[in-house]
């Protein structure tokens, strides 16, 4: 798998960054900013090779402002049925570490969403979901791609279990990198409802054991993994 354009204006050319915020900096610049994206409307038909998804569905990853390195470029999308993505990594000389015995330590996207989108709330409600998407740790010789829902750390309640088959992915992983998409059907997001709710709670986090974390706006030095606070807000455009 070749290398993508690194041409994000948030992104200094090449992608050259430091994988780690600023250690002169207090406090992570983007601490100090409510984010906000814009989530077009976009078909995420599945097929047997997963997803594809136009440029315009990019999502900037606004950690480089804080010396984040960028090695990953992320793409969603929204439609009644759900939200899909595709997540292209580059740059890698090891395959992806993945184990389904330890999805948390596991290479992939991580995925949060607000179904109600409550930015002040500091703990988790049963609209607050976590998903993961790993590009391979599964079948025998641990090479299927593996996708799921983990619980949150101190939410006060937790969404629906997901109903068999409504979470999707698909991965192609070559010698530099891979290839990473996936379709939440709207069954497995409790309380998805576009008509009704314009705006959701999102965050997102590319991990990868060689490469780092690659995420939407704070870093993993922040309780982001359990804390909606912390996230970004998406804008289910059209």
């Amino acid at each position: 798998m070749g290398a993508f354009p690194f041409d994000d204006p948030l992104c200094p050319a090449g992608g050259i960054a430091l994988n780690t915020p600023d250690s002169s900096s207090l406090i992570d610049p983007t601490f100090l900013f409510r984010f906000e994206v814009p989530l077009h409307r976009r078909s995420c038909d599945w097929s047997s090779s997963g997803l594809e998804l136009p440029p315009d569905s990019r999502v900037a990853s606004f950690a480089v402002l804080s010396g984040q390195r960028r090695f990953a470029e992320v793409r969603m999308a929204w439609e009644a049925g759900g939200i899909g993505f595709v997540v292209d990594v580059a740059g890698k000389r090891s395959q992806p570490w993945c184990r389904s015995s330890r999805p948390e330590d596991s290479d992939g996207f991580h995925l949060w969403v607000d179904s109600r989108c409550s930015p002040g709330i500091h703990r988790a409600t049963q609209y607050c979901h976590r998903f993961l998407f790993m590009p391979s740790g599964g079948g025998s010789d641990l090479s299927r791609p593996l996708a799921g829902i983990l619980p949150i750390n101190r939410a006060r309640q937790n969404p629906k279990p997901p109903p068999a088959g409504s979470i999707r992915v698909f991965s192609d992983v070559g010698p530099e990198g891979y290839r990473l998409s996936g379709r939440i059907a709207a069954a497995a997001i409790t309380g998805f409802d576009p008509s009704q709710f314009s705006k959701i709670g999102l965050f997102f986090a590319v991990i990868d054991r060689e490469l780092g974390w690659q995420t939407l706006c704070l870093s993993q030095a922040y309780p982001v993994a359990e804390d909606p606070s912390l996230w970004a807000e998406a804008v289910l455009a059209e």
